[in-house]
């Protein structure tokens, strides 16, 4: 896959890794001795990139879609690094969109497809103003400068990697190549300033490594090993947005299994993973691999896949647990799963935001958890027309995988759903006398009080 990297370095002599220091003079590919066409770069991309050109501004491709044009794999997106300012970009595209207060970053839109434009960045000194931190993280970071600025002030050296339009070459300042060739997941810089600039590095630094398959360098996995903690003081509106790039990008298992390994999973889902480490409790742990592994192949099928049943899956266990210590003689089953599902939701928003929108369907499968037991009479075919029933039904069928003796009713709901309307109605009244549904109790008449005026006359 790299011969067009030895071959580069042939022609430098046999040039040795840059370190991360400023000392040493970019490495430039030639588009002889690299293998990225622009047949494979998005027609937008290419769009933006060529009218900033023409402008008089200086446009790079960089990032995560030009590691992956050099390992041969297909970008999910395209971004656009440049020394014009946000006001100026907006001033040539009239499909532009200003976004980010942390950073002022320039959407373009071209139909679904965006193209994300951010002004070359440099290191700032923490003072007020808009490069400013608090406790070490930055909070607002609109520091422009120059391209070598900005490839330094860039978090992994495999994304510090520019493609420059006007000669077709690639321009490496801090060493991204070399880790692309050893399979290197290097931040740029201190990893222990670095992350305490950022805490949500190091979930990009495991999602990245999951991705690509790439090991994290040994200096990078102490500073996580030490900072994970910092994750804490992120908001948890951010963390949501993470989360969903962690476990809904294709790699969910692989990525699972190293942020427990680096302890991360503990502070994005300390509930959780408290059940988790309990050894001899597996069932929480075989069912979110098998939820996981479901939610890759789909990706993998292009099928839709939704936050709701991903979150139902990682939250399952504290609330099934809670929801047992609950129930009660006043509590039934179903309402004692709400009120746990509640509960454990407002717990975990505090360290990762869950949108309504997907909460409150994640609560609804919980709850139908117990409904799917209630089948007698009419009440099976209401809930197959349930909205949530598919969900529901799937979610059943995980804790059959996982070791709940839920067996013979995820196979009755099996057969219920293949059935025609003879064989649904046998399945209902195979269910016996113990399965009788109870009728609705009627409230007594209440007898109108006699007229005493009229009985009297």
């Amino acid at each position: 896959m790299f011969s067009w990297l030895k071959k580069s370095r042939a022609k430098k002599n046999g040039a040795a890794r840059v370190e991360a220091d400023r000392s040493h003079e970019p490495i430039i590919v030639s588009r002889s001795d690299h293998s990225i066409s622009r047949s494979n770069i998005s027609e937008n991309a290419l769009k933006v990139l060529y009218r900033l050109n023409k402008a008089g501004y200086q446009s790079y491709l960089v990032g995560g879609g030009v590691r992956d044009l050099l390992l041969g794999r297909e970008p999910k997106d395209f971004d656009v690094a440049t020394d014009a300012h946000p006001e100026e970009i907006r001033k040539l595209f009239r499909n532009c969109r200003l976004i980010g207060r942390r950073f002022r970053l320039a959407h373009i839109h071209f139909g679904r497809e965006i193209i994300e434009v951010a002004t070359f960045r440099a290191a700032h000194a923490g003072e007020e103003g808009e490069g400013l931190t608090e406790n070490g993280m930055i909070v607002r970071d609109n520091v422009y400068g120059s391209l070598e600025d900005d490839a330094w002030r860039r978090d992994f050296t495999v994304n510090a990697l520019y493609y420059n339009v006007r000669d077709f070459s690639v321009v490496d300042y801090t060493g991204g190549i070399a880790d692309l060739e050893a399979g290197r997941l290097q931040i740029i810089g201190d990893p222990q300033v670095r992350f305490r600039e950022d805490p949500v590095r190091m979930l990009r630094a495991v999602r990245f490594a999951a991705k690509l398959g790439f090991r994290i360098a040994p200096e990078c996995e102490e500073a996580i090993t030490t900072l994970a903690p910092l994750l804490a003081e992120v908001a948890p509106a951010r963390l949501f947005d993470e989360t969903l790039k962690l476990f809904m990008s294709g790699y969910a298992v692989e990525t699972f299994e190293l942020l427990r390994h680096y302890d991360l999973f503990a502070h994005l889902f300390p509930e959780t993973d408290e059940w988790l480490s309990h050894e001899e409790n597996h069932f929480p742990l075989t069912l979110l691999i098998h939820a996981l592994e479901n939610t890759d192949k789909r990706i993998e099928e292009g099928k839709p896949v939704t936050p709701a049943f991903l979150f139902a899956a990682l939250l399952w266990e504290p609330t099934r647990h809670l929801a047992g210590l609950m129930q009660n003689e006043k509590t039934g089953p179903i309402q004692a799963l709400q009120e746990a599902g509640d509960e454990v939701v407002a717990r975990q928003v505090r360290r990762v935001s869950v949108p309504k929108r997907f909460s409150l369907q994640s609560r609804e499968i919980w709850t139908m958890q117990e409904r799917l037991t209630r089948r007698q009479g009419k009440r099976a075919m209401r809930l197959v027309e349930h909205p949530r029933f598919r969900a529901a039904y799937d979610f059943l069928l995980l804790r059959q995988q996982s070791g709940e003796d839920v067996g013979e009713l995820a196979e009755w709901w099996t057969r219920y759903q293949e059935a025609d309307e003879a064989g649904r109605i046998a399945l209902v009244k195979g269910l016996g006398g113990g399965q009788k549904a109870r009728g609705r109790r009627r409230r007594p008449r209440k007898r109108r009080a006699p007229n005493t005026k009229q009985s009297a006359e």
